[in-house]
């Protein structure tokens, strides 16, 4: 199983290179980052014509994940990573892939620091451990 991590940085306007990207590779699961698109402009039926089924979890502007699976269901099971029910930052998804979990994150940057950037990040990664350690 090929499996692989692409931060596209814009999906709707780096399309043909993902389209041409998948058709080369052919990965079986795909996890996205930063798709800097709103949820309703996600490309599903692009990425469905090359047999990808997709869940995403979009944003205008910024961040925004998605996992693809060629030929194969997807069950999302949450699109924000607990801890924090305000955090309106679109950089977590999870989905059950043939019987696997597949976890897509797009972590924060934090620069500069020290700010309000960096607190925001360490909190994340917190969150993100506190998670894993759930998820193991």
């Amino acid at each position: 199983m090929k499996i692989a991590t692409f931060n596209i940085n814009g999906i709707n306007g780096r399309l043909p290179v993902l389209l041409w990207w998948l058709q080369e590779e052919q990965p079986d699961i795909v996890c996205l980052q930063e798709l800097k698109a709103p949820t309703d402009k996600f490309p599903q039926r692009q990425l469905l014509s090359l047999g990808y089924n997709a869940v995403w979890h979009g944003q205008k502007m910024w961040n925004g994940v998605a996992i693809l699976a060629k030929d194969m269901d997807l069950q999302e099971v949450r699109n924000t990573l607990p801890g924090e029910p305000a955090d309106e930052h679109s950089r977590y998804i999870e989905a059950i892939v043939d019987r696997m979990l597949v976890c897509c994150l797009y972590l924060p940057n934090g620069n500069p620091a020290p700010g309000p950037k960096f607190d925001y990040k360490l909190a994340w990664l917190k969150r993100l451990k506190k998670h894993a350690k759930y998820l193991l």
